[in-house]
């Protein structure tokens, strides 16, 4: 016949882990990940690209309002019209975009009919907009020197 007594005691001998150390470890933990949260490195928005869209957006803006040199609704719908047109205004529109968007930032106008400013580099932020015209869409590109 078994000893119960015996048995009694080994349960009884068993260490427990009290409940205030296993809070104190459970908080301890806690406190390491919050930390270790903020520690991580977080990638930067992309707030260059979006500010370049709001520049090539604003000349877009003030290009697609402004009356024509010679002929058609707008300054934009002009330089759309025809080949000729395009090759007529080409310098003109180059200098007006230059003066809208100031020295620190660098642009293409495309147009159905031909493109003014500078090639678009790899690797650079850019930013885009484009106006729809009655002969055809006009994108601008706009980048920092």
């Amino acid at each position: 016949m078994p000893d119960e007594s015996r048995s009694v005691c080994a349960v009884s001998d068993r260490a427990q882990l009290s409940l205030p150390v296993v809070e104190v470890a459970v908080g301890v933990a806690f406190l390491l990940a919050v930390a270790a949260s903020f520690g991580l490195a977080l990638p930067a928005p992309a707030t260059a690209e979006a500010q370049l869209d709001a520049y090539a957006d604003d000349a877009g803006t003030v290009l697609a309002e402004e009356p024509p040199r010679h002929a058609g609704d707008t300054r934009l719908g002009e330089v759309t019209r025809s080949p000729a047109a395009f090759e007529r205004e080409r310098e003109a529109l180059r200098d007006r975009v230059r003066r809208i968007l100031g020295d620190n930032l660098l642009f293409r106008v495309e147009t159905p009919h031909g493109a003014v400013g500078f090639d678009r580099p790899n690797g650079v932020a850019t930013g885009r907009a484009s106006v729809t015209t009655a002969g055809g869409e006009v994108v601008l590109w706009v980048w920092y020197v």
